[in-house]
């Protein structure tokens, strides 16, 4: 397969690509075009159907995949596909794999790891809501499959489960590090801590925010949710539980950053910390994961970062 991140100018693709966007446009002279974003595993490119109705151009919609022969020309210093003859390919001929960003990560051994966090909590009422959760098989693929993000930081295949390991691992190291901290307590809500994310996004390949996302955001999800599992054990209780929320709630770290409430428990304080470094090394590597190792020139501003970044020196 050629992968679009290897499309150079002037090569002829004949390829399956996923077509993560297609919309119907007009040039300046009024002549319709169809714009059109497709996409691999290693990225997506720019491409333009100039001539919607000809033959050899059937019917598809964003998220088919689709069959193309282009050229990839240049646009204002930016590759593009011109496409020439496009059909839909069946779902079952492709590997989802092939067209979808994954993690690089073995999940299953993530997986591992995390359950074995879950088994380690040693408070019978938030390890009996653990494995209320994750002893659900639908639930358990679900998490291992989904995003963590649409796009700024592990918005791929596994990155939620990614994502989830790693603030927890940050956290494990917090309650030895601070062995005044609520181990239990810590571990419980990193685990939990983005499973709104679930149902904030759609899955892949769409892997965009739902209704739910856009009016409620997977921190006030997140939190409810747990609230229903919480109530399906009998004799919970009702301080634990409202520190557990508390925890979700606040592990953003800051009311402008979504966060409905401050840290108010040093455990939310510790999770926020844990969360915050986890995205920011994330976003860093994905920014920079492109760079020539011998390329040390600045990579412009990044507003996710708020800072102008670079390569480090080898």
């Amino acid at each position: 397969m050629k992968y679009i991140e290897s499309l150079r100018e002037g090569e002829k693709v004949n390829e399956v690509y996923l077509c993560k966007f297609k919309q119907a446009a007009l040039t300046k002279a009024g002549k319709a075009y169809d714009n059109v974003i497709l996409q691999d595993k290693t990225g997506t490119i720019d491409a333009k159907i100039w001539d919607p109705g000809s033959v050899g151009i059937d019917e598809f919609d964003a998220l088919d995949y689709v069959a193309v022969t282009g050229d990839v020309t240049s646009f204002q210093g930016n590759l593009q596909m011109s496409i020439r003859r496009a059909r839909r390919v069946s779902e079952e001929d492709i590997d989802p794999k092939e067209y979808l960003p994954c993690t690089d990560k073995d999940v299953e051994e993530m997986y591992a790891e995390l359950t074995g966090y879950i088994d380690s909590v040693k408070n019978p009422y938030l390890n009996q809501l653990l494995h209320r959760f994750f002893d659900n098989q639908t639930f358990a693929d679900r998490f291992k499959f989904h995003s963590a993000a649409k796009s700024v930081h592990h918005g791929f295949v596994g990155g939620l489960l990614e994502h989830t390991v790693s603030v927890t691992r940050n956290c494990n190291y917090f309650a030895q590090n601070y062995p005044f901290l609520n181990r239990d307590l810590l571990i419980t809500a990193a685990i939990f801590h983005d499973i709104g994310k679930l149902k904030e996004l759609s899955s892949f390949p769409a892997n965009d925010y739902t209704d739910a996302g856009q009016l409620l955001g997977h921190i006030m999800i997140g939190a409810e949710w747990v609230g229903e599992g919480i109530r399906s054990i009998e004799g919970f209780p009702v301080v634990l539980e409202n520190e557990l929320k508390h925890c979700i709630l606040a592990h953003h770290g800051e009311l402008e950053y979504g966060s409905p409430k401050k840290p108010a428990l040093v455990e939310a304080m510790a999770l926020s910390f844990a969360d915050n470094v986890d995205a920011k090394m994330e976003t860093m590597r994905e920014i920079l994961a492109n760079v020539p190792d011998n390329n040390l020139e600045w990579q412009g501003y990044s507003r996710l970062l708020e800072t102008n970044i670079r390569k480090t020196s080898k």
